[in-house]
């Protein structure tokens, strides 16, 4: 899908999904305990000028690049455990280890917005055009991550 903007700014939008598992130690509710989410992550990439030779002329990017880029993000948290950090003792940690359940330990509370902004970042390193990412945790609630201009 391509959007034309005022001014020759385009926005290209795609989204990818997946299914895990995580708690957020330290809060007081339900969330505290070991839930699951089929996360959805929404990016949008912009820019002014479209390519104007080549194979990719006529394009910001090409859509493959983007969805193959947002999908090995979902990909590579898919039906896991996401922990903060040091938020589960080891010993609690090698007997899930012990029993092959797929553990990923990030160095952030696995909030939605903070995966919006650490898909964010993770695009951007790969040199992409992102303007923001949306992380939906439920099909009605997300968190958007953009930088400041």
């Amino acid at each position: 899908m391509l959007f034309i903007l005022g001014d020759n700014m385009y926005r290209l939008k795609t989204s990818s999904s997946f299914d895990s598992a995580h708690f957020l130690a330290g809060y007081e509710g339900k969330c505290a305990n070991i839930h699951g989410h089929c996360w959805k992550i929404e990016a949008e990439f912009s820019g002014e000028k479209l390519a104007e030779s080549g194979d990719k002329r006529g394009m910001l990017i090409d859509f493959g690049d983007i969805k193959s880029a947002v999908r090995a993000l979902a990909d590579s948290f898919d039906h896991a455990l996401i922990y903060e950090e040091k938020s589960m003792r080891a010993e609690t940690v090698a007997a899930l280890s012990a029993e092959n359940f797929r553990l990923i330990a990030v160095p952030f509370r696995p909030t939605a917005e903070n995966f919006a902004e650490y898909f964010y970042g993770k695009l951007k390193e790969e040199g992409l055009p992102v303007s923001s990412v949306a992380v939906y945790e439920t099909p009605e609630n997300c968190a958007v991550y953009e930088e400041k201009p």
